[in-house]
């Protein structure tokens, strides 16, 4: 009998919650009705992407200008084993979703990481964020 493991799937979004008032919601409504958008969600992520794309000079200069890593950062336990063996830590700056593997103990990172700073979204097991929360920006 072969067992083969899964790796689990990294999701690609994030779920987030918005209050609207009962107009904007009700333009929203009657816009989906007319046929514009499929539905809230479709109206709503395009007004995004449209926002996105109007600064997306300044994004991208800002990312720049503080070295963020742009899109997805994984960092495994061989890593930061790596980062102790030679002395050195890590300052984490990510637009997008930085990851450490669920393997990587909260000793380990704390032993490398020395700051965290996220816009998006950070995914550790709860060991390590509780071990690095004063590290987290």
């Amino acid at each position: 009998m072969n067992v083969v493991a899964l790796k689990p799937k990294i999701s690609e979004s994030e779920k987030i919650t918005i209050n609207l008032g009962l107009i904007d919601l009700g333009q929203i409504d009657l816009l989906v009705q007319e046929g514009f958008y499929s539905n809230r969600t479709d109206l709503i992520r395009t007004a995004i992407r449209n926002q996105l794309a109007i600064h997306a000079e300044t994004v991208k200069q800002t990312v720049a200008r503080k070295s963020l890593v742009l899109g997805l950062q994984t960092y495994s336990r061989t890593d930061l084993e790596a980062l102790r063996d030679s002395g050195q830590t890590l300052h984490i700056q990510v637009l997008g979703l930085a990851t450490i593997a669920s393997d990587v103990s909260a000793e380990l990172a704390l032993a490398t990481i020395a700051s965290i700073s996220v816009l998006g979204a950070f995914h550790a097991s709860a060991a390590v964020k509780a071990a690095l929360s004063q590290r987290i920006h």
